[in-house]
């Protein structure tokens, strides 16, 4: 029997014969404001990789936004705004870099030598930048991730690098639970894998119903920690 988490709901599909489980708790926790490390350079022109899908020109990308411009009452071809297309090309693409990266070749180099360890592994506190897809609003929050090994680990600025890599894409804070746990619990065929993602989405504070010191969390556990009591025990360590 799963104890679920008072005041959350289990996502939908999450829960199958994998053995994983994912609750999704919303709070009135405030939540800080992070600034992310930009630690990516600014891609090549010609980043996007031939037979994916139709590439966009910068020229194209930059045209789009002046036409947001111009829908939303303002004019392109005034002083303040000539360059503003071209910084939100740029902008864009520190924004969503994760597109150009390979999640999972994050996690190819491993180390065996760990002198017969075997207890939990736990990264708190990796700072989240994203973006909801549904109104390309920013998400911000902070990502702890936890796994125990069965034989080997992997660097622990690659599991900082794995949050950017799916962060810096159009998102829901659901999948992306789900997609940083599973990826990690392929490459490394761990024993356990924890994923908690609390953020705050401006999607909720600067629009709608426009709520304010409203954080959302989510929750990925697999292998052995789905059950109790490991559950239990790596949800209080976590918290902690």
């Amino acid at each position: 029997m799963q104890h679920q988490p008072t005041g959350s709901r289990p996502i939908r599909g999450n829960r199958g014969g994998n053995g994983c489980i994912a609750w999704i708790v919303i709070t009135n926790e405030v939540m800080p404001m992070l600034e992310f490390d930009q630690a990516l350079a600014p891609p090549p022109a010609a980043a996007q990789r031939a037979g994916e899908r139709p590439q966009t020109t910068r020229a194209e990308a930059e045209a789009a936004v002046r036409t947001l411009i111009r829908w939303a009452g303002d004019d392109p071809a005034r002083e303040g705004l000539l360059a503003t297309p071209a910084r939100v090309v740029r902008a864009y693409e520190e924004w969503f870099a994760g597109y150009r990266q390979n999640p999972a070749g994050l996690l190819s180099r491993t180390f065996g030598e760990v002198a017969g360890y075997d207890e939990v592994v736990i990264l708190r506190d990796i700072p989240l930048q994203s973006t909801c897809e549904h109104h390309m609003a920013a998400i911000r929050g902070v990502v702890h991730v936890a796994y125990q090994p069965r034989q080997r680990v992997v660097g622990i600025s690659k599991l900082a690098r794995l949050v950017e890599a799916f962060g810096r894409r159009l998102q829901i804070q659901e999948r992306l639970t789900a997609e940083i746990a599973d990826t990690l619990a392929q490459a490394l065929q761990p024993r356990g894998v924890a994923v908690i993602v609390q953020a705050s989405h401006e999607c909720l504070s600067s629009r709608g119903v426009r709520l304010h010191d409203v954080s959302m969390q989510t929750r990925r556990l697999l292998g052995e920690f789905t059950q109790e009591p490991r559950r239990r025990e790596i949800l209080a360590t976590l918290a902690g």
